[in-house]
């Protein structure tokens, strides 16, 4: 028996089939440029951060927050392998010294910055280029990379 094909109601939650799209309601929601704060501030603390995690003087989790699922992995790898060769080296974990340097900030599209800071240390200096993504209404790095 066939049921009558009724049209979508305004406002009330779209289903075919009796199965919906579970992304629509609770997957990433993006977020507007203008309705997140000002990402230089952010972004010279995420930099710092990554620098330290890096050096193994911070714990990668209190990132996680601040960083996609894709970055966390990165960094993970990257954390490990800083470890090893520390620990073949015979090295400890020490807190980096360094002085953060200029930070140059672009704005892509709605919702996306892209920016890079310059950290100088004592040894080199390096420089941390950060995406950040305006989801579920706050900053997100979709990508980091330190050169």
């Amino acid at each position: 028996m066939s049921q009558p094909h009724q049209a979508p109601v305004p406002g009330r939650m779209h289903i075919e089939g009796d199965r919906y799209d579970p992304s629509e309601f609770f997957g990433v929601q993006p977020t507007s440029t203008e309705d997140l704060p000002d990402p230089a501030l952010l972004i010279e603390n995420l930099a710092r951060c990554v620098l330290e995690v890096l050096a193994g003087a911070r714990d990668l989790d209190q990132l996680a927050r601040w960083v996609t699922d894709d970055v966390y992995q990165h960094l993970l790898k990257r954390v490990v392998l800083s470890s090893r060769a520390r620990q073949s080296r015979g090295t400890a974990a020490i807190r980096p010294i360094f002085r953060m340097g200029s930070t140059h900030i672009s704005n892509p599209a709605d919702g996306v910055i892209e920016g890079v800071v310059i950290a100088h240390g004592t040894a080199r200096t390096r420089a941390v280029a950060i995406r950040l993504e305006g989801m579920d209404n706050r900053w997100r790095a979709s990508a980091v990379n330190v050169l």
